[in-house]
């Protein structure tokens, strides 16, 4: 497949009576973008408001992060399954509006969503506080269940990102990538002596609220299959999920993933970037085997080289991780797996739930128990009132002066497993 990607940066995001993009400069109709999420009759009512990188501003809790983009050429739309019709993507032309993104926040479940700082020591932490995010606050009708409530804000902050990314579609690029990849026996001809290297993803897909999507079907009721990298590059993976907000794969980070960037870089050069294979998390065992056993098998049959196995979340997918791993490498291909820790807040605890010799080629986010102050910001957007209930938060986290004690776990992306953060060792 051959993706054409046109990058048009925006510089900054201002309210005004109607929406367009000129000189780098986005403006919005916040009337406009509220009859886009109030669409969903669940929805109640919805804020929009502006946070710039190095502004002293909060936001929380999160719940996801969207890059607004628009299918220009070839087949499908943008989040097809989920807001398009369901068609292959992954070829043509798609345009995207980067350095900015749609953050969507609420108490959805408050102990799983996290946090973003634009300033601070925290900002260091989040790749989101070097974007410009336009925040959506929503508020869900009375009674309205969280599995409810979370569908209602995942769908209407893509139908935010699609009507934006649209306001681009007859606009030039400020820059244009292409990306492409051969088929199976196109590569053998074509790149005889580079190694085979495929990029294994493991999709959050737990359930009670940790669901990630693929052209619209829950990934747990998927068996592990094969994607062109082009594909996850033109959003065919999104986000459904209320996990750890460290380690969480936001639908932002699908749709930049820093490995499949990474490997295309390198394609042709030092490897032949052979296939996506995506595979799912479970919670039983007999699933966990189930799926490891087919990733593996497909890792044989298409004669891979190397992999580099990503996972999205800890402990409990720890096991789906370690699974993947070994039987990878039982059948003679090299692993190096991604990963974070909680190795608890002196860092002498067991940085995994499971282990295995064959895991000799770690590639970590860091810590996620590490502990950090958050000092205080003069606005917050969203809410404190789930600030103490977050995952890495307790009740002593709010102090006196405002400020916040909390652990890396509860900073939006500061731990991701696919290396879209600052921290890493190997």
């Amino acid at each position: 497949m051959r993706l054409e990607m046109g990058h048009i940066f925006i510089k900054d995001i201002q309210f005004a009576a109607e929406s367009g993009i000129k000189d780098g400069v986005l403006s919005v109709s916040a009337d406009a973008l509220r009859a886009v999420v109030l669409e969903d009759e669940k929805l109640k009512d919805v804020s929009f408001d502006i946070a710039r990188p190095g502004e002293s501003v909060r936001i929380t809790p999160v719940k996801d992060v969207i890059e607004p983009r628009v299918k220009v050429e070839g087949r499908g739309g943008v989040f097809p399954g989920v807001i398009a019709k369901v068609d292959t993507v992954g070829s043509g032309k798609t345009y995207a509006l980067k350095g900015m993104a749609v953050v969507t926040a609420g108490k959805i479940v408050g102990f799983q969503e996290g946090i973003i700082d634009m300033t601070g020591p925290g900002a260091d932490y989040t790749p989101f506080s070097k974007t410009l995010n336009l925040v959506m606050v929503c508020e869900p009708q009375e009674g309205l269940k969280q599995h409810d409530y979370e569908a209602a804000v995942r769908f209407a902050g893509f139908r935010v990102a699609a009507y934006l990314g649209q306001l681009a579609k007859e606009l030039t690029p400020d820059e244009v990538k292409v990306y492409e990849t051969c088929t199976i026996k196109e590569g053998l001809a074509r790149y005889p002596d580079l190694p085979r290297v495929a990029y294994v993803q493991m999709l959050q897909s737990q359930g009670l609220l940790h669901d990630t999507y693929v052209y619209g079907v829950d990934a747990k009721k998927i068996l592990p299959t094969i994607l062109d990298p082009t594909e996850t590059m033109d959003g065919a993976i999104v986000s459904g999920n209320c996990v750890s907000a460290c380690d969480k794969n936001p639908t932002y980070v699908h749709q930049n993933n820093p490995v499949v960037e990474d490997l295309f870089a390198q394609h042709g050069k030092t490897l032949n970037f052979v296939c996506q294979i995506i595979t799912n998390e479970n919670v039983y065992l007999a699933d966990k085997m189930r799926s490891s056993d087919w990733t593996a098998k497909l890792c044989k049959m298409l004669d891979l080289d190397g992999v580099i196995v990503s996972q999205e979340g800890f402990g409990n997918p720890d096991t789906d991780l370690i699974m993947n791993c070994k039987k990878i490498e039982a059948e003679g291909v090299k692993t190096v797996i991604i990963t974070d820790e909680y190795a608890g807040r002196d860092g002498k605890s067991q940085s995994l739930a499971d282990a295995d010799a064959a895991a000799d080629a770690v590639v970590t986010g860091g810590n996620a128990n590490q502990v950090i102050i958050l000092p205080k910001m003069d606005k917050v957007i969203g809410t404190l009132d789930y600030v103490t209930k977050i995952a890495g938060a307790s009740e002593e986290t709010l102090r006196a002066d405002g400020s916040l004690e909390v652990e890396l776990q509860v900073i939006t992306g500061s731990t991701n497993e696919t290396g879209f953060t600052r921290l890493s060792a190997r």
